[in-house]
């Protein structure tokens, strides 16, 4: 939020292509001001904005080029549950299909399913039949499936994914898109986005809570705006993310209003504070109230790693080249020649005060992630955070040849490998001399080195490259606890990957057997004795 407001304080003192128009930022404003309140205690009264609602729109509307066209083309709105995002998008979208100028103005409120679209479009035709003054004004009218402007032949509607028919030869003048991170693929957007480009000033208008899927279209784009915010440039992309700083307690009630820009508005604090005593003592409410009004993203259900301590230990700058010669503990998890398969490199901390390190390589085939689902797998593939092997099926020889030259790079103690999947590979390496040793993925090997992975992140004493696969299989883990209490990483669906987190978790068991000081079983001690 803060990058948000510095990056429009830094525009106003440019000398460039762009000019703000206090009249057009103003002019929204006012439109959606003489709107009236639909549901709630408010209902049958105007909409008065808040400074937040006053801060987006006037900085989206307001920056013009030279020919009076908008800068803005996509908006990035990320904030929790009852911030009104409903209202502010169904004003949005009136004033685009009635005030903003444009002939024959298609404007669409869009999802994957029929009822989401509807949220945002039947908010707007109620604001419509319930404002004399809009209809005499602009001449807005509504039918059973439209809100429209006859004499500009503008329309406003609902498009969802399930409800048949082809989605393409749209024009789009406005689309919005609310709840974006419930989309799980990114058909819809990909639809609205393409459908713009015959307009002169579109607007993509899309707003969501926080969500689970890390892989997601919607994690997609707050990962570029987040960018975006910290410098890359993109002119005509605007973004706002509300949530918590890395450091908060979300169990601190003082920090709850920061993700919540309608505290004491439409935000009920004591309601707030009622969903956060529960998910005090409930541990699978957390995770719902994590993103739900705090706008924190989880990813798992009832996720086992506190995402917010693990992306405090990543550090953009960490090279493992720069570990040569260190020793260094690996583990492969292959699971199946379609799928993802990954090999982490674990460096154990060499001096007091030092960080282990962990970096994990990831392989999939070409044709998997052409045809994947997963909207990220191809572009993290060209930045390198995948290994594409040819064909449709893992060539695991790219996974030996790393192996044998990271041999050549660092002290390499052992290779773990569960034998289900990888005997072959690991007889090949090891008549090569490399140190193979067989790690079975059960509950009794699994259990303790999980439990002192997840103390190592708590703690600050283990550091990651920020790999976003990474992090997005982190994200996936759900922690299976037995009657025994030991822990072992599952996942929730088949498509939310874990197997980077998997060859980490065997990579440090094997790190703390040869850890000097590593307590010895009673059973391996020459001198223990039942007495």
């Amino acid at each position: 939020m803060q990058l948000a407001c510095q990056r429009q304080l830094n525009d106003l003192d440019r000398e460039w292509q762009y000019h703000f128009d206090i009249a057009a930022a103003n002019r929204v404003c006012t439109f959606i001001e003489l709107l009236p309140h639909i549901k709630g205690e408010w209902a049958g009264t105007n909409i008065s904005l808040e400074p937040w609602q006053i801060f987006i729109l006037t900085t989206v509307f307001g920056w013009l080029d030279e020919n009076g066209y908008r800068r803005f083309k996509t908006v990035y709105t990320e904030i929790p549950r009852k911030n009104a995002k409903s209202t502010l998008s169904s004003g949005v979208a009136l004033y685009c299909l009635s005030a903003d100028n444009e002939a024959g103005a298609e404007v669409y409120s869009a999802a994957t399913t029929r009822d989401q679209a509807r949220i945002v479009w039947s908010d707007a035709k109620q604001m419509a039949l319930r404002c004399k003054g809009l209809r005499r004004r602009f001449g807005v009218d509504t039918s059973a499936h439209a809100v429209f402007v006859q004499n500009t032949a503008s329309t406003f509607k609902a498009l969802s994914r399930d409800q048949g028919g082809n989605l393409d030869g749209l024009n789009v003048h406005c689309g919005v898109i609310d709840e974006l991170h419930a989309h799980k693929t990114r058909e819809v957007f990909d639809v609205i986005e393409t459908a713009t480009g015959a307009r002169r000033q579109p607007l993509l208008w899309l707003i969501t809570t926080a969500g689970f899927n890390r892989s997601g279209i919607c994690y997609e784009q707050r990962s570029y705006i987040t960018k975006v915010l910290g410098g890359q440039i993109d002119e005509e992309y605007f973004g706002i993310i509300y949530s918590l700083d890395d450091d908060d307690d979300w169990t601190d009630p003082d920090v709850w209003q920061k993700a919540n820009p309608n505290w004491g508005v439409s935000v009920n604090p004591e309601d707030i504070a009622r969903k956060a005593r529960k998910a005090m003592s409930m541990s699978s409410a957390q995770n719902n109230f994590l993103t739900k009004h705090l706008n924190v993203w989880v990813n798992a259900d009832t996720a086992w790693l506190d995402m917010i301590s693990w992306q405090k230990c990543g550090d953009d700058d960490l090279d493992m080249a720069n570990y040569k010669g260190r020793k260094c503990y690996a583990a492969i998890d292959l699971a199946t020649k379609i799928d993802i398969a990954s090999v982490a490199y674990y460096f154990p901390a060499t001096a007091d005060g030092e960080k282990d390190a962990v970096f994990v390589k990831n392989y999939l085939p070409e044709d998997r992630i052409e045809e994947s689902t997963n909207s990220q797998y191809e572009g993290w593939a060209k930045d390198g955070r995948i290994t594409a092997t040819p064909g449709n099926v893992t060539d695991y020889a790219y996974i030996e040849n790393d192996l044998r030259e990271a041999m050549t790079h660092y002290d390499i103690e052992e290779v773990a490998y569960d034998p289900w999947q990888a005997t072959y590979l690991a007889t090949r390496l090891m008549e090569e001399g490399l140190p193979m040793i067989e790690f079975r993925q059960l509950v009794k090997d699994m259990s303790e080195a999980m439990k002192e992975l997840e103390a190592r992140i708590i703690s600050d004493r283990l550091e990651h490259e920020n790999c976003p696969v990474l992090t997005w299989m982190f994200s996936n883990v759900v922690a299976h606890i037995d009657a025994k209490e030991n822990i072992y990483p599952r996942k929730e669906q088949p498509e939310n990957k874990i197997d980077g987190v998997v060859a980490t978790i065997m990579a440090l068991a094997r790190a703390m057997v040869g850890e000097e000081g590593s307590p010895i079983s009673p059973w391996e001690d020459e001198n223990f004795r039942i007495t």
